[in-house]
């Protein structure tokens, strides 16, 4: 079943992003409104486009979310791959997607204090130039 899944969310994602399905819709749109005078713009008429829309909406959330999940698993694999093989990087960093907000945060200050402080190096360095 995921497999399939799979299969059906990476072709859809692919062929819903691509011009011809952009296009594919303006011209749907166009025969709508186009409709619109013989239906007399009624209540039934916007029902169609509604519905349509709504249930397309519905449908391509969770495409898009399958397809957006196994970009970022794809991502962290390839980040931690690179984590791993340099040998100054630290390979705690690996999980990083799994750490706490606070655990997190310590780590953004961290960093900040690191650039902070190359910084001043950059600026003791031109200075002696």
């Amino acid at each position: 079943m995921n497999a399939l899944f799979r299969r059906i969310s990476s072709l859809t994602a692919q062929s819903v992003g691509s011009p011809w399905a952009f296009s594919f819709s303006l011209v749907l749109i166009a025969v709508w409104l186009a409709t619109g005078p013989v239906f007399h713009f009624s209540d039934t008429w916007q029902l169609v486009i509604n519905t349509g829309t709504t249930i397309i909406t519905f449908l391509m959330v969770f495409l898009i979310q399958n397809t957006q999940n196994r970009d970022a698993k794809a991502i962290h694999l390839k980040l931690d791959e690179l984590i791993r093989a340099v040998s100054e990087a630290r390979n705690e960093l690996v999980d990083l997607q799994d750490w706490s907000d606070d655990e997190l945060e310590n780590l953004r200050q961290e960093f900040k204090k690191l650039q902070q402080a190359s910084r001043i190096s950059a600026r003791e360095v031109q200075a002696a130039d």
